[in-house]
């Protein structure tokens, strides 16, 4: 809680110095467009996230149970870890720098710097650092999501869109399914994972089609978003 208080405060400063201007640039105040648009959008990038299980228990057999440790404060607890991770992210990589750049140089290359800032913050917390493989296939869909993640910001003017989208991926991916085995989690696989042969094919689609459709489904949300 004390980083998000303090890059608030950082980002006031920043906004402050720029324009004499305040955090309303963030977009952060609800009202009943962005409260429609980031329920549309959590919900839409959470189902999607959450495809990509389901297609590991369609093509690779696995099978997934509650967590006998699951508690409600450990509910809770986690979720906000995932809310404190997001937020964190958003506010330095889509927070008043991005508002700043658009401002400066336009929409186009204020969302490329940002999308690019977004995605080598991802080599860092991902681990992947000196891998070229895993450092491409992290860019690769880091930095697009990047770019949608910026362009729902340059659109609305509002944190909450890619806060949403942001949120709904992550919370599924990194705590209701057990994508990283650390942790806690909702559902944990029932056993170890079963041996299975499968297709290139079914583990092309069990890998690309939640990334690739979350990007095309959430961008065409957010193009319908009134300006």
């Amino acid at each position: 809680m004390i980083q998000i208080v303090a890059l608030l405060a950082v980002s006031w400063l920043i906004i402050w110095l720029f324009e004499r201007g305040n955090l309303s640039v963030l977009g952060l105040i609800p009202n009943l467009q962005r409260v429609k648009y980031f329920l549309i959008l959590f919900l839409a990038s959470a189902l999607i996230s959450s495809s990509a299980f389901l297609l590991k228990m369609y093509f690779a057999r696995e099978v997934y149970v509650i967590d006998d440790a699951l508690t409600i404060t450990g509910f809770l607890r986690s979720s906000w870890y995932q809310v404190r991770t997001v937020l964190t992210e958003e506010l330095l990589c889509r927070g008043v720098i991005l508002y700043i750049m658009i401002k400066k140089w336009g929409h186009r290359p204020a969302i490329f710097v940002s999308s690019l800032l977004f995605a080598v913050l991802h080599w860092l917390n991902a681990g992947v650092w000196g891998n070229m493989v895993q450092m491409a296939l992290v860019f690769a869909f880091t930095f697009a999501m990047g770019l949608l993640l910026a362009y729902a910001y340059a659109r609305s003017f509002s944190m909450l869109l890619p806060f949403a989208i942001h949120l709904g991926w992550n919370w599924m991916q990194n705590y209701v399914f057990p994508d990283n085995p650390m942790g806690s989690h909702v559902f944990v696989l029932d056993g170890p994972p079963p041996v299975v042969t499968i297709s290139y094919l079914a583990f092309f689609t069990m890998l690309l089609l939640p990334k690739i459709g979350v990007l095309i489904i959430d961008y065409m949300i957010v193009r319908k978003y009134s300006v």
